[in-house]
């Protein structure tokens, strides 16, 4: 875990030490300024025991001779809401003295004061240093009197007397203390005893929502009170082959709080130009064409299945809201807190994967099921429609997707825009189309019959958004 900050100065064992004047400036900006969220505290602390767990787990694979080799990889949180104190273990790599004085302090002696200025400098937000300085675990004194962390490397040995394991303990005013202590576990415990104004952090069922909330997919069981909350996979990180359709079902109900099963999913991985794990679903009815008002975004994004944004509006475009689930990238960068997207043209050429894929996607199945699409589009057209109005990236390969019917169809049937093309007479040049509110009264009327006299055939369009995204989309295959 790095998480700790110490002075470079030798640090004697029980003795009360002062940070350094940079670290106290630190702690001020994370507890008043960097964090919107107190609960955000919750997933940091999580988050940094599942890398101490995967560090543990890596070395057991190479390592045979580890003691507590087969010890269950766990995280564990007690809650004390009389005493107001919550407490997280692990039983990970956990840290010996020198890894606390020395690797525990990395912002001490990497660059505070340039970490610092960069953060002043963008208001205390747009700063691209997650995970470089462990300062996730200061989010604790947002809601801390006092926190404790007891620890004990895996390299010590209790079979050979090396049971030694270390307190270091702070109030966040400017002072610590390293004491240590002999009988501790592998691993790391932090309590915290709680303001009076967070003790809502000691509540069980508090607790427990913040953890589906941020931490659903901690790839190591995450327990409360003895009960695992983590109950969910994170399915897209797993092979296609792998997964069941109960699997994938229960997981599309779990991320897109519903009880019916999808129409669509796309499970897919990229590995360039971004490092992608994204598992789409596509659910059975479009409440805006049932008259609950707009959809909003329902995909949520994830940085090695720890929840950083939920349903961001920012994510993929507008014309994609109505999709559900997940998108994981370790590639983007994120300020220090986790909390915002940082660099503008790395989101929008993850939108632009994601968008392209799903596209195609949607073309694949257009030409394996066409019975299947066509249910599709009448639910969703609207949104592919608006899609080739306002996405200049994408607009032309969503216009290909459009469906209409035309006076070469039969009724109820529809055609695309290639097809048409596809018929189109010799030194035909234009593709016409003709708006009403049904095919009878077009066919009624005494327009067609000019075009049906020089056999050419004309689009049928019903819905008043039909003919804005053929005028805008202005010309189709030149």
């Amino acid at each position: 875990m790095t998480t700790f900050t110490t002075p470079q100065a030798e640090t004697v064992p029980g003795e009360r030490h002062a940070f350094q004047a940079e670290i106290r400036q630190l702690l001020d900006i994370v507890i008043h300024s960097l964090y919107t969220e107190r609960e955000i505290f919750v997933r940091e602390l999580i988050s940094n025991a599942a890398d101490a767990l995967e560090k543990f787990r890596h070395e057991a694979l190479i390592r045979e001779d580890l003691p507590e080799r087969d010890r269950e990889l766990e995280v564990r949180i007690a809650l004390d809401d009389q005493a107001r104190v919550f407490s997280i273990s692990d039983s990970g790599i956990g840290m010996t003295r020198e890894e606390i004085v020395t690797n525990l302090g990395t912002i001490a002696h990497s660059g505070t004061k340039e970490f610092l200025a960069r953060l002043a400098q963008s208001g205390g937000k747009d700063v691209n240093l997650i995970g470089q300085f462990g300062v996730g675990f200061y989010s604790a004194f947002m809601v801390a009197k006092k926190v404790t962390v007891e620890t004990r490397s895996y390299q010590s040995d209790p079979e050979k007397g090396d049971s030694q394991g270390w307190v270091w303990e702070s109030d966040g005013s400017g002072e610590y203390t390293l004491t240590p202590k002999e009988g501790l576990s592998r691993g790391t415990t932090i309590t915290i005893e709680l303001k009076d104004d967070a003790s809502e952090f000691a509540n069980e069922s508090r607790i427990k929502g913040i953890i589906r909330h941020f931490s659903s997919f901690v790839p190591f069981p995450v327990y409360v009170k003895g009960e695992k909350v983590n109950t969910v996979q994170a399915l897209w990180t797993r092979p296609k082959g792998e997964i069941t359709e109960e699997e994938y079902t229960e997981f599309y109900r779990f991320v897109a709080n519903a009880v019916d099963e999808p129409t669509y999913r796309l499970h897919f991985s990229a590995d360039a130009p971004l490092a992608i794990n994204a598992l789409l679903f596509v659910p059975p009815d479009n409440i805006e064409r049932l008259g609950f008002g707009r959809v909003k975004p329902g995909v949520d994004l994830y940085c090695r299945k720890v929840l950083i944004l939920r349903h961001p509006e920012e994510l993929l475009p507008e014309w994609m809201r109505f999709l559900r689930g997940v998108i994981d990238s370790e590639d983007l960068p994120l300020n220090i807190s986790r909390e915002m997207l940082q660099d503008n043209r790395l989101v929008r050429k993850l939108s632009n994967v994601i968008s392209g894929r799903f596209i195609k996607f949607l073309e694949e199945q257009a030409k394996s099921d066409p019975e299947k699409f066509d249910k599709f589009y009448k639910v969703y057209g609207t949104f592919l429609k608006e899609g080739v109005t306002q996405d200049f990236v994408h607009g032309k390969d969503l216009a290909k997707l459009l469906r209409f019917e035309s006076s070469a169809t039969e009724a109820g049937k529809t055609t695309t825009l290639a097809e048409y093309v596809g018929r189109m007479k010799d030194g035909q040049k234009e593709i016409y189309y003709i708006n009403g509110p049904s095919r009878e009264a077009i066919e009624a009327g005494p327009y067609l019959e000019a075009f049906k006299a020089r056999g050419i055939e004309v689009l049928y369009t019903h819905q008043p958004i039909d003919d804005f995204v053929l005028s805008n989309l202005g010309e189709f295959e030149e």
